[in-house]
């Protein structure tokens, strides 16, 4: 999902706000506590090159001329030293001649007058002009096409987003929380459930063991299996729903992300979750655990939900995320002693 446009506190000047327009950060900054205006800044007006100096007669090696100084036009009264009619030309000459070396109509070596196409530039202030690349503080305008520059990273509420690897550390923590709480209390429907398909596991691995491959007279499991399937996923579903639904009502954070320091946080604003978002939020990912019975198709897509925040920017969503409209960032380490101080975050979001 990405971040409309709008005023926002700039990531890298907590004290300025700028204008994102969904791409990238356009216009210059304002002050934090100035009223934005609506829509986006108005174009910055473009400040022309100043014009170099033309060159004086003891120079020996002249600068670029500015457009529209008039070049030599022919000899200067005096003496010129080096400066002359070239040889075959007769008196009358004048016009389109200058010092040895220099350019076409008296200009200096490579410099060309306005309108002259044989520079292969257009005339300076004419659509299209530039100054030459790499000249010092020279930059592409803002969405100059092959300007290709790396918006900063999103910054939620002032906290900057979770890692992937801290985001799925907090979730195999809280797996391996949630399998001691099944084998607690789920474990002896799983016991009654294994002798159920004990008698066909053990013959097929007999018959492997002899080398036979036919599937003809393997005993057939209990007709109780698939209800004991069936409850112990319900079983493990409402563990599961018990477990994290409250905690990220409350604050945002289960067990494992209150160790590895993370919480998720509504886009809107930086408040508690609530139980109807984070049960919104768990549901696109605890659910499919009952599909489990249907050739394990829940299993698949709760992996391509846990494997989601890899490939989405800027702000790292999972599926879940996206549907409750969340987002995972780290907790900032405060020490105990360290009074908090609410000023310390300007007021606004970042986008």
């Amino acid at each position: 999902m990405s971040v409309q446009p709008g005023w926002y506190v700039d990531p890298a000047d907590t004290e300025t706000r700028r204008y994102w327009d969904g791409e990238g950060w356009l216009g210059a900054p304002i002050p934090v506590d100035a009223t934005p205006p609506d829509g986006p800044p108005p174009p910055e007006p473009v400040t022309p090159p100043e014009p170099p100096t033309p060159p004086t007669s003891g120079q020996t090696s002249p600068g670029p001329v500015a457009p529209g100084w008039p070049p030599h036009q022919g000899p200067q009264p005096g003496p010129q030293p080096g400066y002359g009619p070239p040889p075959g030309h007769g008196p009358g000459w004048g016009p389109q001649a200058g010092p040895p070396g220099w350019g076409p109509q008296g200009g200096p070596p490579g410099w060309a007058p306005p309108g002259d196409q044989s520079a292969g530039t257009p005339p300076a202030g004419q659509p299209g002009w530039a100054p030459p690349a790499g000249q010092p503080g020279w930059a592409p305008p803002a969405g100059h096409p092959g300007w290709a520059i790396r918006p900063p990273e999103p910054r939620p509420h002032g906290l900057r987003l979770a890692g992937y690897g801290r985001r799925l550390a907090a979730r195999l923590i809280d797996l391996a929380l949630l399998l001691a709480l099944n084998v607690v209390v789920n474990g002896w429907f799983v016991w009654r459930w294994a002798q159920e398909w004990a008698p066909y596991w053990q013959e097929l691995f007999r018959r492997a063991a002899r080398g036979d491959t036919s599937a003809e007279g393997l005993p057939v499991p209990g007709e109780q299996a698939g209800s004991l399937l069936v409850v112990i996923l319900l079983i493990a579903t409402a563990l599961w729903l018990a477990f994290e639904v409250p905690a990220m009502a409350a604050g945002g954070q289960t067990v494992g992300k209150r160790v590895m320091r993370i919480r998720a946080v509504p886009m809107a604003a930086d408040q508690p979750l609530g139980f109807g978002r984070a049960l919104s939020r768990w549901s696109t990912l605890g659910l499919p655990t009952l599909l489990w019975y249907c050739a394990g198709i829940g299993l698949v897509l709760q992996f391509v939900d846990s494997l989601s925040p890899l490939w989405d920017h800027p702000l790292r969503q999972a599926l879940h995320d996206k549907r409750a409209q969340t987002v995972v960032v780290e907790v900032p380490y405060r020490p105990a002693s360290a009074p908090s101080n609410d000023r310390d975050q300007p007021p606004g979001d970042t986008p």
